[in-house]
């Protein structure tokens, strides 16, 4: 399992979930990030969440193919 942490700037209250993918590598496309979420393929606080748009803020945690993301 691998780790990845997101740290948003100072005065980011938050990320979407799909952007979230694409800016770690996860997805190489916005479009393969939409698919990946709305398939349910992507888990959220440990439940799975098909709402690309899901707005991430900090200790929100992501799992997506065998990958953890912590946002900071």
């Amino acid at each position: 399992m691998k780790n990845i942490a997101i740290e948003l700037s100072p005065g980011e209250e938050y990320i979407r979930l799909d952007s979230t993918l694409k800016l770690t590598g996860l997805t190489a496309t916005g479009g393969q990030a939409k698919i990946a979420v709305q398939s349910g393929k992507v888990s959220l606080n440990g439940e799975i969440c098909t709402m690309r748009g899901k707005k991430l803020r900090r200790g929100d945690t992501v799992e997506f193919q065998d990958t953890v993301i912590e946002v900071c």
